[in-house]
């Protein structure tokens, strides 16, 4: 392992044994206090735009700087891919400032800094809760940087000297200045104006005083360094080293070195044997596939071809109830699957085939079973327009997709639950910064505005970020083509007309235009300024 930039020492001092005290290198000390600064220029009474690509560089720079060539981090795969994905979720902020975008980025830094920790980390879930442990380590150390040199007490004994020797001059100095001031009008005038300018530069230094500006700094003092500096955290790594990427076989109760914990107690009860296992698994995978054939079978020919909507058919129920409970069927079939090819039934010869096909037609099934949730949430976008709920919807769909793919490989190739749980974490963060790339808000608003489309959330358009103005000012026009409503507080509907509609919308722009206008430059987003040049 390469010699860690920070290290956690026993501290002496300190009033506890365990309390860790941090050694900074050169480039750290450097790094801390310039972090801590840019922070807070950067953040202090700004929202996430430039800024958050302009730290994230910063932070990034100074810890790759500190990191030695030979360093294992520069040969694990995750390190590289959660830094490309820290820096282009980073610019993705810088893009269009999207709470996705945020949420990545942040998501995507931490992690990052778990496997500096960690190298050798495969889960993400661990890796960022490598950077938390390490955070809190950092932060709870970090008053041990405070700490007064040894010999401070000669130092203060040297100063009280000195400062004894100085007090007779300045007593005489102070007597001599009471006499010009009575003497000389004019030494008096400029006396007056000297401690009137010093009085004023007081006056407005407590005037800025900010006690809430002092927390923030000390917020980002904090933050730079739970990212700057690395304490080796090993428990989750250690946690981890004890799972496989397959399934092994475990013959317990037996003696034997190769049983981590084998069981010599008596027993009173004998439990299901493998066959037992195995007939209570065809059992339940050849029954469950027979009923989910008969709801496939109805969606089919419901909902797969030549779907209508009825007059007075509630689309609403139609959607939310039947695809939360189809997907919460589906997580259960996998829940199922995971409990029976968990361990020795993956080995089971006599009548492995038998189960694994059982099991490959009941997950194909469950395929067909997301097709039909996503052709739901397909009908109710087409009839009612896009949200962030359907959208959401549609990505969660995608990652069920994967995870029943992940299953086939588990049945077939006897993996772990562990490497389910690390392809399907790569998956989720692949999602993410999907989800953070996509101009989502803009894309919504052109897709709601169309003609076709006869009733329209006209409210919910306008709660949207600023850059979709150019959108709804472009369609302005055409809202006399939609039955416009907005939602009230108790959450029903009420109707908006064309007029209220492009009024309100002028009050937005107007709105947006004087905050562009008062807005620093680390808030920019090059979507908002693309914006505020159309609306101009």
């Amino acid at each position: 392992m390469y010699p860690t930039p920070a290290y956690a020492i026993p501290n002496k001092a300190a009033a506890g044994p365990s309390r860790p005290a941090l050694v900074l290198t050169a480039l750290q000390k450097l790094a801390l206090p310039v972090g801590a600064v840019l922070f807070d220029l950067l953040f202090w009474h700004e929202r996430a735009g430039l800024n958050m690509l302009l730290y994230t560089v910063a932070v990034v720079v100074a810890t790759v700087a500190g990191l030695p060539r030979y360093a294992p981090q520069w040969r694990s795969g995750y390190t590289w891919l959660l830094l490309a994905g820290t820096l282009l979720s980073a610019g993705l902020v810088a893009w269009h400032g999207s709470g996705a975008a945020v949420l990545a980025c942040m998501a995507s830094l931490a992690c990052w800094l778990g496997y500096l920790n960690q190298p050798h980390l495969r889960l993400l879930s661990n890796a960022l809760l490598t950077a938390l442990a390490n955070a809190g380590q950092v932060v709870v150390a970090l008053p041990t940087l405070l700490r007064l040199p040894a010999n401070v007490g000669e130092k203060v004994r040297r100063s009280w000297f000195y400062g004894r020797l100085l007090l007779v001059p300045l007593m005489v100095l102070f007597l001599f200045h009471v006499l010009f001031v009575v003497a000389n009008p004019q030494y008096e005038t400029l006396a007056d104006h000297v401690l009137e300018v010093l009085a004023h530069w007081v006056e407005s230094l407590f005037w800025h005083f900010s006690f809430a500006h002092v927390l923030f700094f000390v917020l980002g003092l904090a933050l730079t360094a739970a990212a700057l500096l690395i304490v080796p955290v090993h428990y989750f790594a250690d946690r981890e080293s004890r799972f496989a990427e397959f399934v092994q076989r475990q013959r317990n109760r037996v003696a034997s070195f190769a049983v981590r914990q084998p069981d010599f107690r008596r027993r009173e009860q004998r439990s299901l044997d493998l066959r037992k296992e195995y007939l209570v698994a065809v059992g339940l995978l050849g029954l469950v596939n027979v009923l989910l054939l008969v709801v496939n079978s109805v969606d089919i020919n419901w909902i797969w071809f030549g779907f209508e909507r009825e007059p007075g058919f509630d689309l609403t129920q139609f959607v939310h109830e039947g695809t939360y409970v189809l997907i919460f069927s589906i997580l259960v079939a996998m829940g199922i699957l995971l409990w029976f090819f968990r361990r020795n039934l993956n080995f089971y010869q006599p009548g492995l085939p038998v189960l694994r096909g059982l099991a490959t037609v009941w997950v194909l099934q469950n395929v067909v079973l997301a097709v039909s949730v996503g052709l739901r949430n397909y009908y109710y976008i087409l009839y009612t327009g896009l949200a962030y709920k359907r959208l959401g919807v549609c990505f969660f769909l995608l990652l069920v997709l994967f995870g029943l793919g992940t299953m086939l490989l588990k049945i077939w190739q006897r993996r772990s639950t562990f490497a389910l749980v690390r392809l399907n974490s790569l998956a989720a963060y692949v999602v993410l910064l999907l989800l953070a790339a996509g101009n989502w808000e803009v894309w919504i608003a052109r897709y709601n505005l169309r003609p076709q489309l006869i009733s329209v959330d006209y409210g919910f358009l306008l709660n949207m970020p600023d850059r979709v103005l150019p959108t709804l000012q472009a369609h302005a026009a055409e809202l006399e083509q939609h039955r416009l409503k907005h939602q009230l507080y108790d959450g029903s509907y009420s109707r908006l007309s064309a007029v209220e509609a492009r009024a309100t919308l002028q009050q937005r722009i107007g709105q947006f235009k004087r905050q562009q206008k008062q807005r620093h430059w680390p808030s920019y987003t090059w979507a908002d300024w693309v914006a505020y040049q159309l609306l101009k």
